[in-house]
């Protein structure tokens, strides 16, 4: 996968505070349909407040204000409830929802045009001074309540399903689910939408539905084969067929013929 370390992260040469802070502002109407108006944004979405604070507090801890940085950071979480380390470097137009229990780790790096549900954390592994936190690429997605820990790279476009635990590597456009998390799908380079950002993280495909499906579906093979060694009547059909239906649907459809 392409190294998510050369994403672009808003530094020195990066535009203006004030030209990102708009940004910020901006992608909210973007990604947010209950956003009416730039004054219900700026007087109560938590998110922003939260970003606006990290944004300053930044500025400090690269000019060496560390301890002054700390403390605006910790004002700014006691306000929002949104944990976010100073050191860590954040690009252009994330959005944080919601806000509530959102925690960024100090060596943690993110990506442009990133999206962040409530209660996702982005922690460490090891108390080990150095890299310790996780880097997101441009367009991540990552659902409400996951958590992505250690050094490790999410590449571009990712989808994280909710209250997913990443703990590896996860190459560029594809969706991660479960504990701990495992790809279960890969996007082709043509199925993006025009603006780069998918949210639907909702529509996420279930793995263990779908290794369920296909047990009970070998369970219908050997009752068959059985009942032809015993010269038996074969057993009743059952619907569904593990490769041709979501595992959703499986999961139902078995269960209703117990």
């Amino acid at each position: 996968m392409p190294d998510a370390l050369n994403m672009t992260i808003a530094d020195a040469a990066a535009p203006g505070l004030w030209t990102i802070l708009k940004e910020d502002l901006g992608c909210v109407f973007q990604r947010d349909p209950a956003a009416r108006s730039k004054l219900e944004v700026l007087a109560t979405y938590p998110g922003v407040h939260a970003l606006l604070a990290h944004r300053m507090s930044h500025r400090l801890w690269r000019s060496d204000w560390r301890f002054s940085a700390r403390l605006l950071s910790f004002v700014g979480r006691t306000l929002t409830n949104v944990d976010i380390h100073p050191g860590a470097s954040i690009g252009r137009r994330l959005f944080i929802d919601h806000g509530a229990g959102v925690v960024i780790g100090e060596t943690a790096r993110i990506g442009d045009d990133v999206t962040l549900y409530h209660g996702v954390t982005l922690g460490g592994t090891s108390w080990n001074k150095g890299r310790r936190h996780p880097t997101l690429a441009n367009g991540t997605i990552v659902g409400a309540g996951a958590k992505i820990l250690g050094p490790i790279s999410i590449g571009e476009r990712v989808r994280v399903g909710a209250n997913s635990v990443v703990v590896k590597n996860v190459p560029a456009d594809s969706t991660v689910v479960g504990v701990p998390g495992r790809v279960v799908a890969t996007r082709g380079g043509g199925q993006h939408p025009a603006n780069g950002i998918n949210l639907d993280h909702n529509v996420l495909p279930d793995p263990v539905a779908k290794s369920i499906a296909c047990l009970v579906e070998r369970i219908e093979t050997l009752e068959r084969d059985l009942a032809e060694l015993r010269h038996e009547p074969p057993p009743a059909e059952r619907s569904g067929q593990c490769g041709s239906c979501s595992a959703g649907d499986l999961c139902c459809e078995h269960q209703s013929t117990h």
